[in-house]
């Protein structure tokens, strides 16, 4: 399979005299990189993956969710991640920040939270006699909703508006938010008892969900070793965390995963898979296009961090479970018959042909 789309051009009509210069292909040919974007994009990606040299600092084994956070970043989504108590989200998240050097806010979601906690709202200041807007921990640039399933719906779809669009709207006025701008929402897998499960059309707003498994025997002894050293988790900088990037490489990183291109047989493949999950007898609601195109977009930019500016079947492979499994739901005869979504998914994506 080639690089590129296969375009083919249309007949050229000629009148006579024919013209000195060949006439032009119908189609609008993709413009050539320039060096200075190539070498713009090159150290964008190295900047991004030495983020997850300088998180493994402080949180071992889990460059899965690094990676995932970044992908979230360069395409501008949200991410969920779900893990049991005590794997290390909540640094995971902080430490991302100050690799990155950004700005970061955490939320303890509760059930009296409210939405205005979240988003801000209008205060009155006796000092000009008005009503005057606070900003709530939104503002930010990376966002940690820690055990988001524990508030109310309500206040959960509070940050609706905010992942969506980028804004709060506050007494009828849009508020922007800084940029760049990611939602990442932490939830117990276990504990169910006095929790609100995320419905379908807020689980479909996050563009990946990354479980954080528990860590192998090895990987619990550096942990083990690391605090019997004298590893702080509240102390980021006595750890030797730096940051190695910034908003620049996040931006020219956007531009470069945008430029990523995709054939005509692997966008199919996309939407074979998303098709066939509609389609299987054990779920109830398959991937919908928006998951279709959230799979698109976290393939480019595996493909752009890999080092490739095409897409190939391995990389929507790849990103398939982490993308689409949130957003399927299995049948209650499914569930009682202990079938889960991701060997469901796994069936599916198998039963379309990969494209050659």
């Amino acid at each position: 399979m080639s690089d590129t789309p296969d375009l083919t051009d249309a007949p050229v009509v000629s009148s006579p005299p024919p013209p000195p210069p060949p006439p032009p292909p119908s189609h609008t040919p993709e413009p050539r990189v320039s060096a200075e974007a190539q070498q713009g994009s090159d150290r964008a990606r190295e900047a991004l993956l030495a983020v997850r040299r300088e998180v493994g600092k402080a949180v071992v084994g889990q460059d899965a969710a690094v990676s995932g956070v970044i992908i979230c970043l360069l395409v501008r989504g949200h991410v969920l991640l779900e893990g049991v108590p005590g794997v290390a989200k909540t640094l995971l998240v902080r430490a991302m920040a100050k690799a990155l050097a950004i700005d970061t806010k955490r939320v303890q979601f509760t059930p009296d939270l409210m939405p205005g906690d979240i988003t801000g709202s209008l205060v009155y200041d006796n000092t000009t006699s008005e009503f005057v807007f606070r900003e709530g921990p939104v503002f930010t640039n990376l966002l940690l909703a820690d055990e988001i399933n524990r508030t109310p719906p309500k206040t959960q779809a509070s940050l609706l508006e905010a992942m969506e669009e980028r804004q709060v709207s506050v007494d009828g006025l849009p508020r922007p938010l800084p940029q760049p701008f990611l939602v990442a929402a932490t939830q117990n897998p276990v504990e169910y008892e006095g929790t609100y499960p995320l419905p379908e059309a807020q689980l479909d707003r996050f563009l990946l969900k990354v479980v954080l498994p528990l860590p192998p025997r090895q990987d619990e002894l550096e942990v083990i070793r690391r605090h019997a050293a004298g590893f702080d988790p509240r102390d980021l900088t006595a750890a030797g965390i730096e940051a190695v990037a910034g908003p620049e490489d996040l931006a020219a990183g956007v531009a470069a995963v945008r430029a990523v291109t995709i054939a005509p047989e692997v966008a199919g493949y996309i939407v074979d898979i998303a098709r066939a999950t509609r389609s299987a007898p054990s779920l109830s609601l398959g991937a919908s296009p928006r998951g279709a195109t959230a799979l698109l977009a976290t393939s480019r930019a595996w493909a752009w961090m890999n080092g490739r500016t095409f897409v190939t079947p391995d990389d929507v492979k790849a990103l398939a479970h982490a993308t689409l499994a949130h957003r399927l739901s299995l049948r209650p005869e499914a569930e009682l018959e202990g079938v889960s979504v991701g060997s469901v998914l796994a069936s599916a994506i198998g039963s379309v042909p990969v494209p050659r």
